[in-house]
C-alpha cells in the first residue's frame, strides 16, 4: 500500500511540474568530446564545427593546477567518444582515470605527447610537489604558438580516429586554425622586436616561460609552476631588486589569480601592474562572451607591448 501511495504522489508531482506533459529524454547526437583546459576546448570546438559536441571539464574561473575531477566528471569522460588532456604535468590524475575506464570505444588524446618540454628555470624552492633533486617541467606549453600548432595536429588525429566519416571537415578546420596560429606568431615576433626592455617580470607562478623563450625575452617569475606555490621572503626581495635594476615600468600579474601580492611588490618597487592571461581557463564573464584563445593572446600582446615599451611597427 505504501508503494502505491508513493507512486501516486510522484505522478501528481510530475503532472504539476510538467503541466501534464510527458518528459522527453533527448540523447546527445554526434561525436561527444570532453576536454580539460581552455586551449584544448577552444581548438577542439573550432576543428569540430557542427560535426561534434565539445565540452570543457574545468568549470569557469576554476584554477586548473589544483583541480580534482568529481565522480560526475569521470562519468562524462567514460561516456565520451573522445577525451583530450594536456599532459601528466598539468593533469596528473588523467592517466589514472583513463586506465579505469571500461569504454573501449573512447579515444584519448594526450595533446602534449610530442612536445619538447622546457624546464622551469629559477623557480622558487617552495614549489609544491617537487623534490629538490627533481627537475620541474613547465606544463604551459600552449603559450608557444608552434606548440599550439602541434596541439591542433594531435586533436585532429583524435577526431579522425573517433569519427573518420567527417575527416575532411576536421582537416579543413584544423588547417584554417593552424594558419591563424602562424599569423599570430608573426604578429608577436614583429611587435616584440624593438622594445626598451626584454625582461618579462611576473609577480605570479611560472606561466610564461614558453612565450618568453619563443620571443627571446628574459623571464623572471615570483614562484613555481603551480599556482599554489608559496614564494619565500628572499624570492620576493630578489624580484623587487630585479625590477629596480631592470628599469622596468611594470610588473605583470596573471588573470584569474589574485593580484594582491603582485600589487604589493609593484608598490614596493615603484612600478605599475599589467595583466597577462595564461589561457588555462576563462572567467564566467569571458565564457559568456564566447572569448577565444586568439582574443586572449591579442590582449596579452597589447599589454606586453606596453609593459616592455615596444616600438610599434
Amino acid at each position: 500500500m505504501m508503494k502505491i501511495r508513493v507512486f501516486i504522489f510522484l505522478c501528481i508531482l510530475v503532472l504539476f511540474v510538467t503541466g501534464c506533459k510527458k518528459a522527453e529524454f533527448k540523447p546527445a547526437t554526434g561525436l561527444q568530446v570532453v576536454t580539460t583546459l581552455f586551449p584544448l576546448y577552444d581548438f577542439a570546438r573550432t576543428i569540430a564545427g557542427d560535426k561534434a559536441q565539445v565540452t570543457m571539464l574545468l568549470p569557469p574561473a576554476v584554477e586548473p593546477h589544483t583541480f580534482e575531477p568529481k565522480p560526475e566528471d569521470m562519468i562524462r569522460i567514460s561516456r565520451a567518444g573522445l577525451f583530450i588532456y594536456t599532459s601528466k604535468y598539468m593533469e596528473p590524475w588523467a592517466e589514472k582515470i583513463i586506465a579505469g575506464i571500461e569504454n573501449k570505444k573512447l579515444r584519448v588524446v594526450n595533446a602534449g605527447e610530442k612536445i619538447s618540454y622546457r624546464e622551469a628555470l629559477g623557480v622558487d624552492e617552495h614549489d609544491h610537489g617537487h623534490g629538490h633533486d627533481e627537475k620541474t617541467m613547465d606544463p604551459h606549453f600552449w603559450l608557444d604558438f608552434a606548440n599550439a600548432a602541434y596541439i591542433v595536429d594531435a586533436i585532429l588525429d583524435g577526431f579522425i580516429a573517433a569519427d573518420s566519416a567527417n575527416a575532411s571537415v576536421y582537416r579543413q578546420n584544423a588547417e584554417t586554425l593552424k594558419k591563424l596560429l602562424l599569423t599570430l606568431d608573426d604578429l608577436y615576433k614583429n611587435s616584440l622586436t624593438e622594445c626598451a626592455t626584454r625582461k618579462l617580470l611576473h609577480g605570479g607562478h611560472y606561466t610564461f616561460g614558453y612565450l618568453a623563450g619563443r620571443y627571446k625575452l628574459e623571464y623572471h617569475a615570483l614562484s613555481g609552476v603551480s599556482s599554489d606555490s608559496e614564494p619565500s621572503a628572499e624570492r620576493m626581495a630578489a624580484l623587487v631588486k630585479e625590477i629596480r635594476k631592470s628599469g622596468a615600468m611594470y610588473l605583470f600579474a596573471e588573470e584569474l589569480l589574485s593580484p594582491r601580492l603582485t600589487e604589493t611588490l609593484a608598490q614596493e618597487a615603484g612600478v605599475g601592474v599589467l595583466m597577462l592571461h595564461g589561457a588555462h581557463n576563462l572567467s564566467r564573464d569571458d565564457m559568456s562572451k564566447n572569448i577565444s584563445f586568439f582574443d586572449l593572446m591579442d590582449r596579452n600582446l597589447e599589454n606586453l607591448q606596453k609593459g616592455l615599451q615596444c616600438r610599434a611597427k
